[in-house]
């Protein structure tokens, strides 16, 4: 059961309103790294959490999320208050109210959609769906994929205070930004607690391919590091030499049946393709300036981009 105490968990001041911020704020209202969505990926996990320790972490952390949608949201409907009781109450001429609410952003659709108060969007103005929440019923994957969810929280709360001068609302981002960190470490602290937890999950790797760094994008701008080199890691270069990287030989098959392996012959021969034949499409029909060669044109061989040119405007 829960009991909402009306005492914010970090008071709200809010200097002066402000449309365009609101809009800006509710990435963390209604957004994919938004305490909405933090709050139900946790009180998920923790509800189908087997460890007693970590189901109350889960269940504490997403309930404080909560508190934390609380603030964000009061303060977005503070920053909205003066441009909802102009609106409401046609207290400015058109012009005039018509840029109170095309403050920037995503303000105009809050403001005469929502009314000013806090939707449950991003600042874009998309709706909050349950696809932001990516828990798999794993606490390796899990956790780790909630310490990634709090850092990039974190990292948009940084961009928010750097939008917005007002002391106030610094204060209480700053807040709802530090809590990030101590979740982080909350979480790392959980995941560390589970012995052997890496790789995810129950089955081991195949350790022939789980020392394997494969060098796919080759060129300018190679670089080597730990990551990729060293005593750890089998790396490789020529890819030519090296794949298929099992023992087989790079190619798909199925076994079939006899009676399917002759439906498969039957469909093989009935669309295969003749190389034979240049036929006259329906691009040569209708082709104009810019299409290039079409059926039965030969430029004498050249392929430079001045003879099509040229071959276009002869038509």
């Amino acid at each position: 059961m829960f009991i909402h105490n009306k005492r914010l968990q970090y008071t709200v001041r809010v200097g002066e309103t402000n449309p365009a911020l609101a809009s800006l704020l509710l990435e963390q209202f209604g957004g994919p790294d938004g305490e909405l969505a933090a709050a139900m990926r946790y009180f998920t996990q923790g509800l189908g959490e087997l460890d007693p320790g970590r189901k109350d972490l889960l269940l504490d952390i997403a309930t404080e999320e909560l508190s934390h949608l609380e603030v964000i949201g009061s303060i977005v409907a503070m920053l909205n208050k003066g441009v909802k009781a102009q609106l409401s109450e046609g207290a400015l001429e058109e012009a005039d109210l018509y840029m109170a609410i095309n403050a920037g952003g995503d303000s105009h659709t809050q403001s005469i959609l929502y009314g000013g108060g806090p939707a449950l969007t991003n600042s874009s103005g998309v709706p909050w769906t349950a696809a932001y929440i990516d828990s798999r019923g794993d606490p390796t994957c899990d956790l780790r994929s909630n310490i990634a969810a709090e850092s990039r929280a974190k990292i948009v709360y940084e961009r928010l205070i750097n939008v917005t001068d007002d002391p106030g609302i610094k204060e209480a981002l700053g807040f709802l930004m530090t809590r990030e960190i101590a979740h982080q470490k909350s979480f790392e602290k959980a995941l560390y607690s589970i012995e052997d937890n890496f790789p995810p999950g129950k089955l081991p790797g195949i350790t022939r391919f789980a020392n394997v760094y494969v060098n796919t994008s080759q060129g300018d701008g190679d670089a080597v590091g730990p990551w990729s080199t060293g005593e750890q890691w089998e790396r490789i270069d020529d890819l030519e030499e090296t794949m298929p990287i099992d023992d087989g030989d790079g190619t798909a098959s199925v076994k079939l049946d006899k009676a399917t392996e002759g439906l498969v012959d039957k469909l093989a021969a009935r669309t295969l393709s003749n190389p034979s034949i240049d036929p006259e499409t329906g691009v040569d029909l209708g082709a104009g300036p810019g299409a290039g060669l079409i059926t039965g044109e030969d430029l004498g061989g050249a392929e430079d981009i001045d003879d099509s040119v040229a071959q276009a405007k002869a038509r």
